[in-house]
C-alpha cells in the first residue's frame, strides 16, 4: 500500500532561502546591483518578518498517505518520516500526529525514518532549525486523516453501507449501528485492491477531542536505544562488509603534495587494499582497527599552509572596514550617538564544537549503477545529491537510508564527506566498506561555530533607550555552503545574524553585519548565532538598566512593544521572574541575572542563580526558564529539550572553546576541549505557556539556548558589580575582570 507522492510547498524562511538560492543556482542577482544595499536589508526584515510569523522553512513534504504509511495484512501501520531522529524526540511527536488522525494509540504504530527512494519529493532542508514538528504538522495530519477516510471507505463498501456510517477507532473500522459488525486494518487491506483519495480534503479532528496532541507520551525509541537494538551509523552492518579509513590533511590549509610510500600500510594485518587516487587516499581492512592502522603507516608529503593562530584570526573577526551590511535600521540611530553620553561595550564570543557522543560513520555498497548508503546524517536528500556528484551518477541511482543520529547538532546537516569517503572505497574494492572517524578526527575536520565580535552603543535618555546600534562581524554559518552568487546578493549570512537585530521598543535602532572568510571551517552549531548574539544584546541590556538605575526585569519590560510579541515576551519574562523568585532574599554570595530571546517564533526568558567560588569559578546553580513555543505536542519532549539546550548552554558559556594554534585546531580530543559535567550541572525548571492559546507549535530545539550565556553574565553583573564581556567565562577572565 504504497506509492509516490506529490508536493507540498512551504513559505520560505531566511534558512529556506538560502537553500533554495542554492539549488537554483542564481536568476534574481544581476539587475538589482544598483540598489543593493537596500535589497539586502528587505532581504534581512522579510527573513525576520517570515520567520516571526510562521516559523516555516522552505520545504516540499508528501502530501498524498501512500508515501507516510503502509499497512500489512497483519494490520501494522507503519510511518515513514523524511525526518531524523537525534535525541530530540521528533519520532515520537510526529507519530502522535498521525495517531491523532487515525485514532489509533501511538505506542501501535511503528515509525521508521524513510529511505530517500521512498520520496519523490526530496526534502532538502532536512532536520534543522528547531522546524520539524511545525512544518510536518499540516501535512502529517492531513495525510493521516486522508488515510483515515480511505480506510472508512473500503469498510463502507466491505460492510455493505454508506462511509458516514462508519467509525475508525483503535486499528478497526465498524459501522455505528453495528458496532459487532468490525474489520481490522489487517482485514481491510486484505481485501480492498482499488484505493481512492477522497475527492474533497479529508476533515481533521478538532483539538476538543485530541487524545494524543499535547498529551506526555512515552519515548517511542526509548527501548531499543535502552536494549541496544537501536541501529546509529556506528553499527551499520551487512554481509560481505570491510572497513575503511581514509588519509586526512594535518592542518588546516593541508594538500597532498605527493605519497612517498604506501608499503608499510599494505603489509599491516587485515588490510585488503590501498586505494590511492588522485585526489584521494585510503584503505580497506578487515576491521577497523587494521583500517586505522594501515592508513597511519602511509608516508606522504603534504603543504602545511599558514600556520594560522588564534590571535590572527581574533583580528579578522572585528566589525568594522568595508563589507558590512545594515541588516535592520529604524529611524536614525547614527546621528543620536553622536557626542558625549554614549554608552558602549564589546563582546567576543569563540570557536565551538558541534561534539556529538558518535562521530561520523557511514556504510556504503558502490555498484557499478547503484549505491546505497546507511549513515548517520540530518540531510538524507542533500547526502544523496552530494554522493551522486561526486561519484558522476544520477542522485536516483543513489539511495541513502538514514539511521539513527548519535547527535547532530548542526554537524551532521551538511555531512556528506563520510559518505563519500565510504561509497570511493567500496567501488574501488567491490565490496560493502564502512568508515567511521575516531574522536580526533571528528575534531579536527568538522566545521565549527564561529567566532563573532559585537560593538554596541547607546543613547539613554530620562531612563529609556533612546537610540541603540549593533555592529557584528562573524565568521559564516550558513553561507559557508551557499554558492557564491548568494552570497553576493544577499550579504547578510542569516545564521550568522540569528538573534542580533533589536526588537526592543527602541525609536532609533541599527544592525550592521560583516561576514569574515576564515581559514577554519565555519557551519551550523545549535541555534547558529542565536547564543552568541543574544550574550552580546542582552549583556548589554544590563549594562544599560544598570546606568539608568534601573531593575533588568523591569527596564525590559518597559522596553517591550506593545504588540503580540511584546505581550507574550513580557508574559515568559514575569514566569520565569516570579518563579524563580526575582527581588527576594537569596543565600549568601548568590546573584541572578534575567535574559530573554526570541526564534522561530517562540520566545524565552531565564533567570540564572549563580555563586563564584573560592577559585573563580562560576557555579550556576540554577536555570529557570519559561518559553511560549504555541502548541505544545509532547510536554515530556518540550521540556527535555528545552533542559538540554540549557544544559549546552551553561556548558558553552563556562567552558567551550576551540582555539587554533600552529595552522591546526589544538584540541585533539575530549580532553582538550571540556564540556559540562554532571556534577556542574544547574537544577532547570521549565515552564511551557501558551499565552496566545496558539493551534500552531513553533521551534523548541535551539530556541531554550539562546538567553543562556547572557543569563549568567547578568547574574554575575549582580553579583559583582563587573560584567564580562567575553566567553566562555573562564577563572582567568573572571579574574581578569575582578581586578580591571
Amino acid at each position: 500500500m504504497s506509492q509516490a507522492a506529490s508536493p507540498r510547498r512551504w513559505r520560505v524562511s531566511r534558512r529556506g532561502f538560502l537553500i533554495a538560492t542554492g539549488i537554483a543556482g542564481g536568476g534574481l542577482a544581476l539587475g538589482f546591483r544598483l540598489a543593493l544595499p537596500e535589497l539586502q536589508l528587505w532581504l534581512s526584515e522579510w527573513a525576520e518578518q517570515t520567520d516571526a510569523s510562521t516559523g516555516a522553512p522552505f520545504a516540499i513534504t508528501p502530501n498524498d498517505p501512500f508515501a507516510w504509511f503502509e499497512i500489512s495484512t497483519d494490520g501494522e501501520v507503519r510511518l515513514f518520516l523524511t525526518k531524523v531522529e537525534m535525541g530530540q524526540g521528533v519520532m515520537t511527536a510526529l507519530t502522535q500526529l498521525a495517531a491523532e488522525e487515525l485514532r489509533l494509540a501511538p505506542s501501535r504504530i511503528r515509525v521508521q525514518q524513510g529511505p530517500t527512494s521512498r520520496f519523490r519529493s526530496p526534502d532538502f532542508f532536512g532536520t534543522a532549525g528547531s522546524t520539524s514538528v511545525l512544518t510536518m504538522f499540516a501535512p502529517l495530519r492531513q495525510a493521516a486523516a486522508t488515510l483515515r477516510e480511505m480506510l472508512r471507505a473500503a469498510a463502507a463498501q466491505q460492510l455493505g453501507t454508506t462511509a458516514d456510517q462508519v467509525e475508525v477507532a483503535d486499528g478497526m473500522a465498524f459501522a455505528r449501528a453495528q458496532p459487532s459488525r468490525r474489520l481490522t486494518f489487517g482485514e481491510l487491506v486484505r481485501e480492498q485492491t482499488n484505493w481512492e483519495t477522497p475527492p474533497q480534503p479529508a476533515p481533521l479532528t478538532p483539538p476538543t477531542a485530541w487524545r494524543y496532541i499535547g498529551q506526555p507520551v512515552p519515548r517511542l525509541d526509548l527501548r531499543d536505544k535502552i536494549t541496544g537494538r537501536a541501529i546509529y551509523g556506528y553499527d551499520a552492518r551487512v554481509p560481505g562488509m570491510l572497513y575503511g579509513a581514509v588519509l586526512h590533511p594535518p592542518s588546516l590549509e593541508g594538500k597532498l603534495r605527493r605519497i612517498v610510500s604506501v608499503e608499510r600500510a599494505k603489509q599491516t594485518p587485515g588490510v585488503q587494499q590501498v586505494v590511492v587516487e588522485r585526489d584521494f587516499v585510503g584503505v580497506v581492512a578487515r576491521t577497523r582497527a587494521a583500517a586505522w592502522q594501515a592508513i597511519s603507516q602511509i608516508e606522504a608529503e603534504w603543504e602545511i599552509g599558514k600556520r594560522w593562530d588564534q590571535d590572527e584570526i581574533e583580528r579578522i573577526v572585528t566589525v568594522g572596514g568595508p563589507g558590512g551590511v545594515v541588516i535592520q535600521r529604524v529611524g536614525d540611530a547614527p546621528a543620536h550617538l553622536q557626542g558625549e553620553g554614549v554608552i558602549r561595550a564589546e563582546y567576543r564570543t569563540p570557536f565551538a564544537i558541534q561534539t556529538p557522543l558518535e562521530a561520523q560513520a557511514a556504510l556504503a555498497d558502490a555498484r557499478p549503477e547503484r549505491v546505497t548508503i546507511w549513515a548517520s546524517t540530518q540531510s538524507p536528500f542533500m547526502m544523496q545529491q552530494q554522493v551522486a556528484l561526486a561519484l558522476r551518477m544520477r542522485p536516483d541511482q543513489v539511495e541513502v537510508v538514514p539511521l539513527l543520529v548519535g547527535g547532530g547538532f548542526g554537524r551532521k546537516s551538511f555531512n556528506p564527506e563520510i559518505a563519500i569517503e565510504a561509497a570511493r572505497l567500496s567501488r574501488a574494492v567491490g565490496a560493502p566498506v564502512h568508515v567511521a572517524w575516531t574522536r580526533q578526527e571528528e575534531l579536527q575536520l568538522g566545521f565549527l561555530r564561529p567566532p563573532t565580535h559585537h560593538r554596541l552603543s547607546a543613547r539613554l535618555e530620562g531612563g529609556r533607550i533612546v537610540a541603540i546600534e549593533h555592529e557584528q562581524a562573524s565568521g559564516d554559518v550558513l553561507f559557508a555552503f551557499a554558492p557564491g552568487l548568494a552570497k553576493q546578493l544577499i550579504g547578510n549570512d542569516f545564521g550568522a545574524t540569528r538573534g542580533a537585530t533589536i526588537r526592543y521598543a527602541i525609536p532609533h535602532r541599527r544592525v550592521v553585519a560583516w561576514r569574515r572568510d576564515l581559514p577554519v571551517r565555519t557551519g551550523p552549531w545549535r541555534g547558529l548565532g542565536l547564543l552568541a548574539n543574544t550574550f552580546a544584546v542582552e549583556s548589554f541590556m544590563d549594562l544599560l538598566a544598570r546606568a539608568a538605575n534601573a531593575d533588568p526585569l523591569a527596564f525590559r519590560l518597559a522596553h517591550l512593544p506593545d504588540t503580540l510579541w511584546g505581550r507574550r515576551m513580557a508574559a515568559v519574562l514575569r514566569a520565569a521572574a516570579d518563579r524563580a523568585g526575582w527581588g527576594r532574599p537569596l543565600p549568601p554570595g548568590h546573584a541572578q541575572g534575567i535574559a530573554c530571546s526570541t526564534d522561530v517564533n517562540t520566545v524565552v526568558a531565564q533567570v540564572a542563580e549563580i555563586a563564584l567560588e573560592e577559585d573563580e569559578r562560576i557555579r550556576v546553580h540554577r536555570i529557570t526558564l519559561a518559553m511560549d513555543c504555541g502548541l505544545v505536542v509532547n510536554p515530556d519532549g518540550a521540556r527535555a529539550q528545552a533542559e538540554g539546550a540549557v544544559m549546552w548552554g551553561v556548558s558553552s558559556a563556562l567552558l567551550e572553546e576551540a582555539r587554533v594554534s600552529n595552522g591546526r585546531l589544538a584540541a585533539l580530543n575530549l580532553d582538550g576541549y571540556p564540556i559540562l559535567s554532571l556534577d556542574r550541572a544547574p537544577a532547570v525548571e521549565v515552564l511551557l505557556l501558551n499565552t496566545t492559546n496558539s493551534a500552531q507549535p513553533y521551534g523548541v530545539g535551539e530556541p531554550p539556548m539562546g538567553p543562556t550565556a547572557a543569563a549568567i553574565a547578568n547574574a554575575f553583573l549582580a553579583l559583582t558589580g563587573r560584567s564580562l564581556h567575553q566567553m566562555p567565562f573562564t577563572p582567568q577572565r573572571v579574574r581578569e575582570r575582578l581586578s580591571g
